[in-house]
């Protein structure tokens, strides 16, 4: 069977991914009783009188929303809330499987910002946290700024934030393959969308400021006004410090790192590589197929290299993050996401890799179930300060 073949067929035979459990006895009229009518009765009123204890009586505590409006689906595009429901599905499956937490796709019929905000902060009382997914940028970015002022539960946005913190975690180890500092080293990012956006912001937290981003329309700079933003102003304003201008190519000269979240495959070409500095590290994230294939890049001289995808050493995969980081924000009952949990969680992952990184070793294997209780220690204890 080919791939689709056979995905097809698992997903219909099993009618999707997820389903729901129930945690209690339900075999008795006493075991009613106390489930339901009348003890459930009591339940509500001791929340009525205190509403934070609904974390300790309900699944509240230990739940998540997914919440996309299916506008960018994977690298396949604005494919609606039904395409995008077996992706939810398969996220869902992944937080139980490896962070033990309870999530919940909500594929939204609404592609409008507004609407969005106010679906999600109408359901909120019932979770524990907010996980947006598959939205398009930059209006992803505009929703969740709006949710984490307006709600008391923490908003994360997987595909920016969870990007963010296993690229940094990555880039940890690689940089210590190759001798150099964030500080010092020069980065380009191909990518000015959510992903592009969270990774330079989290490495402009860690000390780097070499940094130059490329969109479709060429280097971000401080006075561009075509195809800008306010995220990509805010963007202009913390890198390109001499504020050249041009294409990949030009941000790529004498650069030690090239991070790809661009969704341009083949984007990469080798004798861009040539043209960097010695020991180039190469993080082509962009799936399924990356901005340059790992035989390529090596083959023009990169030192290290990461890709999204599976199929190659070094898979810089959001699950290393993101099943372990709710899992700490709910364990702590964080009421936000903050850039010190992110940061924490990153050293966390790249903790992992155990003994002296090397070019084919910067990342831990993504099915390693430790990685989640790891990443949740790191993230609570940054969450109580």
């Amino acid at each position: 069977m080919t791939l689709r073949e056979e995905a097809l067929a698992l997903h219909r035979r099993s009618r999707g991914k997820i389903a729901t459990a129930v945690k209690v006895p339900l075999r008795t009229q006493r075991d009613l009783i106390l489930a339901y009518t009348p003890g459930v009765a009591e339940v509500s009123r001791e929340i009525a009188r205190n509403k934070s204890s609904v974390f300790d009586y309900t699944w509240k505590g230990n739940s998540v929303a997914i919440v996309t409006d299916g506008s960018r689906v994977l690298g396949l595009g604005n494919l609606g809330p039904e395409a995008a429901l077996p992706v939810m599905e398969g996220k869902a499956a992944l937080f139980k499987a490896f962070g033990d937490v309870d999530a919940l796709p909500l594929c939204l019929s609404t592609q409008d910002a507004g609407k969005i905000v106010e679906v999600v902060k109408a359901i909120s009382p019932g979770f524990g946290g907010i996980n947006l997914e598959d939205i398009e940028t930059p209006k992803v970015l505009e929703i969740k700024q709006r949710l984490i002022q307006e709600l008391e539960i923490p908003v994360f946005h997987d595909d920016g934030d969870g990007t963010a913190v296993v690229t940094l975690a990555g880039l940890i180890n690689a940089l210590k393959v190759v001798g150099k500092s964030f500080e010092e080293a020069r980065f380009t990012i191909a990518g000015a969308g959510s992903a592009g956006y969270e990774i330079t912001r989290i490495l402009h937290r860690v000390g780097a400021r070499r940094m130059v981003v490329v969109d479709s329309r060429g280097i971000i700079h401080r006075g561009r006004k075509e195809g800008m933003n306010r995220f990509k102003e805010e963007l202009a304003k913390i890198t390109n410090p001499e504020n050249i201008t041009g294409q990949l190519e030009d941000a790529l000269r004498g650069a030690d790192v090239f991070i790809g979240v661009s969704a341009v495959p083949g984007l990469l070409r080798g004798e861009m590589i040539k043209n960097m500095a010695e020991d180039p590290i190469i993080f082509a994230l962009t799936n399924p197929e990356p901005e340059i294939l790992p035989e390529e890049a090596l083959r023009a001289g990169a030192r290290v290299v990461a890709t999204g995808s599976s199929q190659f050493p070094n898979q810089a995969n959001n699950l290393l993050v993101f099943p372990g980081f709710f899992r700490g924000l709910l364990d702590s009952r964080a009421r936000s996401v903050t850039e010190e949990m992110k940061i924490a969680a990153a050293e966390a992952i790249a903790g992992m890799v155990g003994g002296k990184p090397s070019p084919q070793r910067i990342l831990p294997r993504a099915v390693d179930k430790k990685i989640a209780r790891r990443v949740a220690a790191a993230v609570a204890k940054a969450a109580k300060g």
